[in-house]
């Protein structure tokens, strides 16, 4: 039998190490240069499945869609040997600093409502600076173990918390992570996500698993009903024991407790007490840090 390299390299069929099957590639490639203009070939069905838009668009084939929406995902940070994350979640108004102030000019025609919002989110800025430094420290340990990144900063790739969380990854030239979700109104990914890194979603509870399979530590900073949803449901996770305990940082004390009376709910009865030590009250990047360090025993 002959095995030589260039036998091999095009594909000899006596070769124990070819394959039997064209890839799909090459079965896509015979499709474009099969001939086509008749009744047959010009009609829908006629197209291969795998790329038919419209056919895998159907409502049967949503089952399809969430394992494409797990799996593509879980491959490509597989393939950029991402071993975990630190996520980050938070609002998608609050300002940087810079911003600040133009918030609370823009809303001087506006009525008092419109006034009283504006100051209080621009009081908020300084969570856009503390979640970009925590980003931006976590991005410089550049740790790494079994070959792997560990927590490699994760947002969900929009704007305000999300935007700091990878501008401080690309302020310590590290690379981060962007979990973007198709909405109804415009949303683009901030421009500090890593492109190759930068995935998109249609299925939220497929973008929220995707938030935590990775995780081994989560900031949560002030938000809204998104970053209340994403908070809680990682709060029963851990509670219930589907999830293993990690770090859950959550900044901002008093934001957090004027709008969520976590004693009154363990005093009602429907928590235990000791379930409000889930998560870890910070304010500063390094209160954060020391604590994710403290758990993992970090040097």
């Amino acid at each position: 039998m002959n095995n030589t390299p260039e036998n091999k390299a095009h594909g000899d069929d006596h070769d124990l190490s070819t394959r039997k099957f064209y890839p799909a590639q090459e079965e896509s490639r015979f499709a474009d240069e099969a001939p086509v203009g008749t009744p047959q070939t010009d009609h829908p069905a006629y197209k291969l499945a795998f790329r038919d838009t419209d056919f895998l668009l159907r409502d049967e084939l949503r089952p399809v869609r969430f394992q494409l929406e797990l799996l593509k995902p879980e491959m490509l940070l597989d393939e950029a040997r991402v071993g975990s994350t630190m996520v980050m979640y938070g609002s998608a108004r609050i300002p940087s600093q810079e911003e600040a102030q133009a918030k609370i000019d823009a809303a001087k025609d506006g009525d008092e409502w419109d006034q009283k919002v504006a100051a209080n989110l621009a009081k908020k800025a300084k969570y856009y600076e503390e979640a970009r430094k925590l980003a931006r420290l976590v991005s410089e340990k550049a740790i790494i173990e079994d070959g792997k990144r560990q927590f490699v900063v994760c947002s969900g790739g929009g704007p305000s918390i999300m935007e700091a969380a990878n501008r401080g990854a690309s302020d310590a030239g590290g690379e981060s992570i962007g979990l973007n979700i198709v909405l109804p109104h415009e949303q683009a990914p901030n421009p500090y996500v890593t492109p190759y890194l930068s995935l998109n979603f249609h299925y939220f509870a497929l973008r929220k698993m995707h938030f935590l399979l990775r995780a081994k530590a989560v900031a949560v900073f002030p938000g809204g009903f998104g970053t209340f949803d994403e908070f809680f449901e990682l709060l029963t996770l851990i509670q219930t024991g589907k999830m293993k305990a990690l770090p859950i940082l959550l900044f901002g004390k008093e934001f957090w407790t004027r709008v969520i009376d976590f004693e009154a709910i363990a005093e009602e009865g429907t928590i235990a007490r000791k379930d409000l030590e889930l998560f870890h009250w910070c304010e500063t990047a390094e209160d954060a840090w020391d604590h994710i360090a403290e758990f993992y025993h970090l040097g």
